[in-house]
């Protein structure tokens, strides 16, 4: 199976990383996790908010390499956007979590690169 469809899966676990990350080690209600969700400080707070950044990433991804699969975009293509972006949001998550908003804010962009070149490529524009 290509990269890009096993992409699909790794842009989903995404958010469930991030939100283990915040979770992790410390003493959750789970009859209230929202509550615990607004009261997290520091990293923890940061990577909730990864993780809510990597749900809204998320459709657009999905949409993207279903039209590009579609539209037969070479393999090769799609693989190479599918890893920049699987790389750019692993980064954009990571550099939520140390508070660096510039990086980070690049990693996202470099992510919707991604995007809007597979739609590019499924909508035949040749780059």
């Amino acid at each position: 199976m290509p990269f890009v469809l096993w992409s699909l899966l790794l842009a989903a676990l995404l958010p469930l990383i991030w939100a283990g990350v915040a979770k992790a080690g410390a003493r959750v209600d789970n009859h209230r996790p929202r509550e615990f969700a607004a009261r997290a400080e520091g990293y923890r707070q940061r990577a909730g908010w990864a993780q809510q950044n990597a749900w809204e990433a998320l459709p657009t991804w999905v949409a993207a390499v279903m039209a590009a699969w579609l539209m037969k975009v070479p393999a090769a293509d799609m693989n190479t956007a599918a890893g920049v972006f699987i790389a750019a949001r692993l980064a954009h998550g990571l550099l939520y979590m140390a508070d660096q908003a510039a990086l980070r804010s690049l990693s996202w962009l470099i992510g919707l690169l991604a995007v809007i070149y597979l739609f590019l490529q499924a909508g035949g524009v040749q780059g």
